[in-house]
């Protein structure tokens, strides 16, 4: 039987905003910590202690695979039954018994380094290409991986994903960026950003991250955000066809427990500010497999951007699911079961570069 419309609209949501349920048929995760240096960001300021928080699935040695998160998530909300309890398990494309799967928490998210552990707005302002860096260290100086047969990542992960292939071309052999566009951070994707950040600053109560109670402007913000950029026009029309349902709907969302530090969702947020993959696209020497949803809300398919350039990119191809009622928009690509026969398609005939 498949779910309804707003049963999945919930587990989507969930998956965003909780630690998920771990699905039993793969070895039961590690998780670890590295602690980097004199951290050098983008903005020039340096962080004398990164804390740089994984979890990992499989042996060491096991091909090695980096699978990155979405904005306000962590490594281990991949471990969710709609991602990795398609992925990781006996005979699953990523099957833990044959591969090495790293699920690192990017600056700022999950138990690695973020405002809320103490420095709040005095925290360094890190960008798309700062997570990056940091987790190509923690692969190759902490976990000694030199070389990853892939790169996967989810929304801000396939952000990521775009930057890592063309900064560290030799690092992969296959790029899996979903739910994410390979140009400058724009248009309604990050007017909406935007107002999430401003809307927090302006709260009489942020304080300017001083605040002693959560001010309430970030759950609202949030809450007003994901249903504007995440949960698909006919799955939200099918869950709520009348004012009545609609409304119990966004109540149900405005009065869940919200345990995010506003100064964390502000960084969160702002760190895609000068995201911008474009120029770069010709460095990529992996096969490319993007993976969008033709309901993303943030990344509408008629803009046309994706076709154009992924001709710039020697072995690239596009995998757009059809929206439906049973698709989540911007989540859709959260559904691992709408693409794990491609990847593994993928993963079987990809080329495997030189070491």
């Amino acid at each position: 039987m498949k779910p309804s419309a707003t049963l999945l609209c919930a587990a989507l949501t969930m998956t965003l905003t909780a630690m998920p349920v771990l699905a039993a048929d793969f070895p039961a995760p590690t998780e670890g910590d590295w602690i980097v240096r004199d951290f050098r960001f983008r903005s020039g300021e340096v962080l004398p202690e990164l804390k740089l928080h994984y979890t990992t699935i499989g042996a060491p040695t096991g091909e090695p695979v980096l699978l990155l998160h979405g904005t306000t998530q962590s490594g281990s909300s991949l471990l969710s039954p709609l991602f990795g309890g398609e992925l990781f398990g006996p005979g699953q494309p990523l099957d833990a018994s044959k591969y090495y799967v790293i699920l690192p928490d990017a600056i700022g998210h999950g138990k690695s380094s973020k405002p809320s552990d103490g420095m709040r707005a005095s925290f360094p302002k890190y960008s798309t290409e700062d997570m990056v860096d940091a987790q190509n260290r923690l692969v190759t100086e902490h976990l000694g991986v030199r070389h990853l047969r892939m790169v996967l990542g989810y929304s801000m992960g396939g952000m990521e994903t775009w930057i890592y292939a063309q900064k560290y071309p030799g690092m992969m052999d296959v790029a899996v960026p979903m739910a994410s566009l390979p140009i400058e951070m724009s248009g309604r994707n990050w007017m909406l950003r935007r107002l999430i950040i401003d809307t927090i600053r302006n709260d009489p109560s942020w304080m300017h991250g001083n605040y002693t109670t959560q001010p309430r402007s970030a759950q609202f913000a949030s809450v007003f955000f994901g249903l504007a950029t995440n949960g698909g026009n006919q799955a939200l029309q099918k869950a709520a066809p009348t004012r009545e349902k609609a409304d119990a709907l966004l109540n149900q969302r405005l009065a869940a427990p919200f345990p995010a530090d506003a100064n964390d969702v502000l960084y969160q947020w702002e760190s895609s500010r000068d995201y911008n993959p474009s120029a770069g696209l010709e460095r990529i020497t992996a096969t490319l497999l993007a993976i969008n949803s033709a309901d993303d809300e943030r990344n509408p398919p008629e803009l046309g951007v994706m076709e154009r350039e992924l001709r710039r990119i020697k072995n690239a191809r596009l995998l757009l699911i059809p929206g439906s009622d049973m698709t989540a928009g911007h989540g859709t690509g959260f559904q691992a079961k709408l693409w794990k026969k491609e990847l593994a398609t993928l993963l079987e005939n990809a080329p495997r570069l030189a070491k």
